[in-house]
Protein backbone atom coordinates (compact mmCIF):
# COMPACT_ATOMS: atom_id res chain seq x y z
CA UNK A 1 0.00 0.00 0.00
CA UNK A 2 2.48 2.57 0.68
CA UNK A 3 4.52 1.60 -2.09
CA UNK A 4 1.87 2.18 -4.45
CA UNK A 5 1.20 5.80 -2.19
CA UNK A 6 4.95 6.91 -3.17
CA UNK A 7 4.53 5.47 -6.83
CA UNK A 8 1.76 8.13 -7.13
CA UNK A 9 4.00 10.63 -5.42
CA UNK A 10 6.83 9.82 -7.98
CA UNK A 11 4.77 10.55 -10.62
CA UNK A 12 3.13 13.18 -9.71
CA UNK A 13 6.49 15.45 -9.01
CA UNK A 14 8.10 14.26 -12.19
CA UNK A 15 5.78 16.52 -14.66
CA UNK A 16 6.21 19.19 -11.95
CA UNK A 17 9.98 18.96 -11.89
CA UNK A 18 9.96 19.16 -15.87
CA UNK A 19 7.97 22.00 -15.79
CA UNK A 20 10.77 24.10 -13.47
CA UNK A 21 13.25 23.13 -15.78
CA UNK A 22 11.20 24.58 -18.98
CA UNK A 23 10.17 27.63 -16.40
CA UNK A 24 13.76 28.57 -15.66
CA UNK A 25 14.66 29.24 -18.62
CA UNK A 26 11.56 31.34 -19.96
CA UNK A 27 12.93 34.83 -18.64
CA UNK A 28 16.65 34.95 -19.88
CA UNK A 29 14.95 33.86 -23.12
CA UNK A 30 12.97 36.79 -23.16
CA UNK A 31 15.45 39.44 -22.16
CA UNK A 32 17.81 37.95 -24.58
CA UNK A 33 15.35 38.70 -27.35
CA UNK A 34 14.60 42.06 -26.35
CA UNK A 35 18.63 42.64 -26.10
CA UNK A 36 18.98 41.63 -29.79
CA UNK A 37 15.72 43.16 -30.82
CA UNK A 38 17.37 46.23 -29.69
CA UNK A 39 20.78 45.68 -30.95
CA UNK A 40 19.67 44.67 -34.47
CA UNK A 41 17.43 47.77 -35.02
CA UNK A 42 20.26 49.98 -33.59
CA UNK A 43 22.39 48.42 -35.96
CA UNK A 44 19.95 48.86 -39.20
CA UNK A 45 19.06 52.79 -37.39
CA UNK A 46 23.32 53.48 -37.36
CA UNK A 47 23.70 52.64 -40.69
CA UNK A 48 20.58 54.39 -42.13
CA UNK A 49 21.80 57.74 -41.28
CA UNK A 50 25.44 56.64 -42.06
CA UNK A 51 25.11 56.25 -45.72
CA UNK A 52 22.01 53.83 -46.09
CA UNK A 53 21.32 50.22 -45.17
CA UNK A 54 23.22 48.34 -47.67
CA UNK A 55 22.60 45.18 -49.33
CA UNK A 56 24.69 42.30 -50.82
CA UNK A 57 24.48 40.34 -54.19
CA UNK A 58 24.36 36.28 -53.81
CA UNK A 59 27.59 35.40 -54.29
CA UNK A 60 28.69 38.88 -54.59
CA UNK A 61 27.31 38.83 -57.93
CA UNK A 62 25.47 42.14 -59.78
CA UNK A 63 23.67 39.90 -62.10
CA UNK A 64 22.08 38.06 -58.73
CA UNK A 65 19.62 39.02 -56.57
CA UNK A 66 20.43 41.54 -54.14
CA UNK A 67 19.27 41.25 -50.18
CA UNK A 68 18.91 44.02 -48.15
CA UNK A 69 20.49 44.24 -44.61
CA UNK A 70 16.90 45.16 -43.59
CA UNK A 71 15.86 41.85 -43.19
CA UNK A 72 18.31 40.81 -40.55
CA UNK A 73 15.56 43.12 -38.30
CA UNK A 74 13.22 39.69 -39.57
CA UNK A 75 15.70 36.51 -39.47
CA UNK A 76 17.92 37.73 -36.26
CA UNK A 77 15.37 37.81 -33.74
CA UNK A 78 13.58 34.77 -35.24
CA UNK A 79 16.70 33.03 -35.14
CA UNK A 80 17.90 33.44 -31.92
CA UNK A 81 14.29 32.42 -30.33
CA UNK A 82 14.90 29.09 -32.28
CA UNK A 83 18.36 28.75 -31.60
CA UNK A 84 17.41 29.43 -27.68
CA UNK A 85 14.94 26.72 -27.75
CA UNK A 86 17.08 23.65 -29.01
CA UNK A 87 19.53 24.84 -26.14
CA UNK A 88 16.98 24.47 -23.94
CA UNK A 89 15.62 21.34 -25.34
CA UNK A 90 19.19 19.82 -25.50
CA UNK A 91 19.80 20.93 -21.52
CA UNK A 92 16.35 19.27 -20.25
CA UNK A 93 16.83 16.47 -22.37
CA UNK A 94 20.43 15.72 -20.59
CA UNK A 95 19.00 16.79 -17.34
CA UNK A 96 15.66 14.39 -17.40
CA UNK A 97 18.51 11.41 -18.68
CA UNK A 98 20.69 12.72 -15.59
CA UNK A 99 23.45 13.06 -17.68
CA UNK A 100 26.03 15.45 -15.92
CA UNK A 101 25.07 19.07 -16.88
CA UNK A 102 27.75 20.40 -14.91
CA UNK A 103 29.58 23.41 -16.63
CA UNK A 104 27.12 23.20 -19.82
CA UNK A 105 26.58 26.75 -19.83
CA UNK A 106 29.85 27.50 -20.13
CA UNK A 107 30.39 25.25 -22.94
CA UNK A 108 27.50 26.77 -25.03
CA UNK A 109 29.24 30.27 -24.37
CA UNK A 110 32.44 29.02 -25.43
CA UNK A 111 30.83 27.85 -28.99
CA UNK A 112 28.77 30.63 -28.83
CA UNK A 113 32.46 33.21 -28.66
CA UNK A 114 34.08 30.39 -30.82
CA UNK A 115 31.42 30.87 -33.91
CA UNK A 116 31.25 35.25 -32.99
CA UNK A 117 34.92 34.86 -33.26
CA UNK A 118 35.22 33.09 -36.50
CA UNK A 119 32.46 35.43 -37.93
CA UNK A 120 34.56 38.59 -37.52
CA UNK A 121 37.57 37.05 -38.61
CA UNK A 122 36.13 35.90 -41.19
CA UNK A 123 34.59 39.56 -42.15
CA UNK A 124 37.87 41.23 -41.38
CA UNK A 125 39.32 39.06 -43.41
CA UNK A 126 37.08 40.07 -46.54
CA UNK A 127 37.29 43.59 -45.71
CA UNK A 128 40.70 43.46 -46.07
CA UNK A 129 40.70 41.39 -48.70
CA UNK A 130 43.01 38.74 -46.93
CA UNK A 131 42.65 36.18 -49.08
CA UNK A 132 45.19 33.11 -47.50
CA UNK A 133 42.07 33.12 -44.78
CA UNK A 134 39.24 32.99 -47.66
CA UNK A 135 40.85 30.69 -49.79
CA UNK A 136 41.25 27.88 -47.05
CA UNK A 137 38.23 28.81 -44.80
CA UNK A 138 36.27 25.47 -45.45
CA UNK A 139 38.71 23.41 -44.83
CA UNK A 140 39.78 25.20 -41.32
CA UNK A 141 35.72 24.13 -40.79
CA UNK A 142 36.28 20.95 -41.89
CA UNK A 143 39.46 20.01 -39.62
CA UNK A 144 37.50 21.89 -37.04
CA UNK A 145 34.86 19.95 -37.20
CA UNK A 146 36.61 16.62 -36.19
CA UNK A 147 37.53 18.11 -32.92
CA UNK A 148 33.82 20.50 -31.84
CA UNK A 149 30.49 20.03 -32.94
CA UNK A 150 29.96 23.08 -34.60
CA UNK A 151 26.93 22.28 -35.89
CA UNK A 152 25.46 22.90 -32.44
CA UNK A 153 22.89 26.34 -32.44
CA UNK A 154 25.09 28.38 -30.31
CA UNK A 155 28.15 28.44 -32.68
CA UNK A 156 25.44 29.31 -35.52
CA UNK A 157 24.10 32.12 -34.09
CA UNK A 158 27.50 33.47 -32.72
CA UNK A 159 28.78 33.36 -36.80
CA UNK A 160 25.55 35.04 -37.75
CA UNK A 161 26.34 37.93 -35.60
CA UNK A 162 29.78 38.06 -36.36
CA UNK A 163 29.23 38.53 -39.29
CA UNK A 164 26.19 40.45 -39.92
CA UNK A 165 27.32 43.93 -39.71
CA UNK A 166 29.77 42.97 -42.83
CA UNK A 167 27.21 41.00 -45.24
CA UNK A 168 23.74 41.55 -43.78
CA UNK A 169 21.72 38.02 -41.84
CA UNK A 170 20.45 36.41 -45.08
CA UNK A 171 24.43 35.05 -46.70
CA UNK A 172 25.77 34.37 -43.50
CA UNK A 173 22.83 32.19 -42.43
CA UNK A 174 22.61 30.19 -45.88
CA UNK A 175 26.67 29.85 -45.62
CA UNK A 176 26.98 28.23 -42.18
CA UNK A 177 23.81 25.86 -41.97
CA UNK A 178 25.51 24.05 -45.14
CA UNK A 179 28.70 24.49 -43.31
CA UNK A 180 26.74 23.08 -40.53
CA UNK A 181 25.13 20.01 -42.51
CA UNK A 182 29.10 19.31 -43.29
CA UNK A 183 30.07 19.29 -40.09
CA UNK A 184 27.54 17.18 -38.21
CA UNK A 185 28.17 14.53 -40.92
CA UNK A 186 32.27 14.86 -39.86
CA UNK A 187 31.41 14.93 -35.77
CA UNK A 188 29.03 11.85 -35.81
CA UNK A 189 30.47 9.76 -38.60
CA UNK A 190 33.93 10.07 -39.62
CA UNK A 191 34.95 11.38 -36.48
CA UNK A 192 33.81 8.28 -34.58
CA UNK A 193 35.60 5.94 -37.22
CA UNK A 194 38.77 7.96 -36.97
CA UNK A 195 38.86 7.47 -32.97
CA UNK A 196 37.88 3.63 -33.27
CA UNK A 197 40.99 3.19 -35.72
CA UNK A 198 43.46 4.98 -33.47
CA UNK A 199 42.00 3.04 -30.60
CA UNK A 200 42.75 -0.09 -32.41
CA UNK A 201 46.04 0.84 -33.32
CA UNK A 202 46.74 1.35 -29.67
CA UNK A 203 45.60 -1.30 -28.74
CA UNK A 204 47.90 -3.39 -31.12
Amino acid sequence: MRNGIFSRVTKLKTPTQNNMLTTNYTKPKIYIIISVVILIFGLLIWQKFHGGVPGHHVLQNKDLPEISNWWGALLIPILTWIVLNRIEKRLHKKALSQKKTKNQTLKIFGLFVLGLTFGIVIALSFTNDFKLLLDNILYVFLIMSLFLPIFYAEFILGFVFGMTFTFGAILPTVFILIIAGLGFAIYRFIRPLILRVIKISANN
